[in-house]
């Protein structure tokens, strides 16, 4: 699995995983829970992953709904 965002918008998070589902692509939500750990301050950023073979498929289904600023480098 490949990270293409992060991010502590909750917002951000809650529509990525709206898109990957709706294009039948899968991923993960990592650090999810780590509220917990840090208080609900909301300081620690959440990770989308997506399979390494998903991952074009998915920067491009976030480009075209406008969130091509949210998108980690490809490197």
């Amino acid at each position: 699995m490949v990270e293409i965002v992060r991010t502590n918008d909750l917002v951000v998070i809650s529509l990525i995983e709206t898109l990957l589902n709706e294009a039948g692509l899968s991923f993960f939500i990592a650090d999810q829970h780590m509220s917990s750990v840090e208080g609900s301050l909301g300081f620690l950023p959440r990770r989308v992953l997506v399979d390494a073979d998903e991952a074009a498929q998915a920067r491009r289904v976030l480009r075209d709904a406008g969130l091509g600023r949210e998108l980690r480098d490809d490197s």
